[in-house]
């Protein structure tokens, strides 16, 4: 369990620093250990804030066929980035933009890790 918890972790960096390098305006100051701190601090805001703003906007999420969820992931990367000193983000599309390639991103590094720790565990 506490390597899966450590692989998601920095599934979630890698993430943030892919996206950082392919949108413009976001930016991580200071190099390898602000960018595992911007993770944390990314995980314990989609763990404690995520789930009440999904539950406060789930009426505007289902008349938009679940659009307005990228809306409230990119709201949790601007909380985020208004936490840390080491995450600046741009404006509204960059930050949607920048919320929609860490979402694409981490989901794949998770699918790689799940099959990797499925194949771990069988043998």
């Amino acid at each position: 369990m506490f390597k899966q918890l450590i692989f998601v972790w920095l599934s979630v960096a890698v993430a943030i620093a892919i996206t950082a390098a392919i949108v413009p305006s976001v930016e991580i100051e200071g190099g390898l250990l602000p960018l595992l701190g911007v993770a944390v601090v990314f995980g314990f805001v989609n763990a404690l804030i995520g789930p009440v703003l999904r539950l406060i906007s789930l009426p505007l999420t289902v008349v938009t066929f679940g659009l307005f969820g990228l809306v409230i992931n990119g709201a949790l990367l601007a909380i985020t980035a208004a936490i840390t000193d080491s995450l600046n983000v741009g404006g509204f599309l960059a930050v949607i933009g920048a919320a929609i390639l860490i979402s694409i991103i981490s989901g794949v590094l998770m699918f790689l890790g799940a099959r990797l720790f499925a194949t771990e565990a069988s043998e």
